[in-house]
């Protein structure tokens, strides 16, 4: 027979409960663990990473056009690069790291940025 837990081995070191659920990831790490799957090869004619013949058009656009297109999907990128899990100021940085890797020279987005980039985004999955 197993004896339960003593109380006091559900007690969680304080550190342990100001840790975010969900810590953000650079737009790099994303890039690695997500984005390299397809960019890194131009797989299904993504733009290739550092390719900046092929970003060039896409920095030119900007991230007003980019990022939304990332976080709903656009060809046969799925919404957030198949990983819903994402939040969209992790797909924001990684966007903006392919973009500056391919000329462009985008800063960190603020958060009326990465809103408003949410309501360009659900836009074009309702259509």
């Amino acid at each position: 027979m197993r004896h339960p837990l003593p109380a006091a081995s559900l007690i969680l070191p304080a550190f342990l409960l100001t840790v975010p659920a969900h810590a953000t990831q650079s737009g790099e790490a994303v890039y690695q663990s997500v984005c390299s799957q397809c960019h890194a090869q131009g797989t299904d004619n993504a733009p290739v990473f550092g390719d900046k013949k092929r970003w060039g058009k896409l920095v030119r656009e900007g991230l007003n056009d980019l990022v939304p297109a990332a976080l709903a999907g656009i060809r046969k990128m799925p919404a957030k690069g198949g990983k819903p899990e994402l939040s969209d100021g992790e797909v924001a940085a990684a966007v903006i790291y392919m973009a500056n890797a391919g000329g462009g020279k985008f800063a960190e987005p603020s958060a009326d940025d990465l809103a408003r980039w949410r309501q360009k985004a659900d836009r074009r999955i309702k259509k």
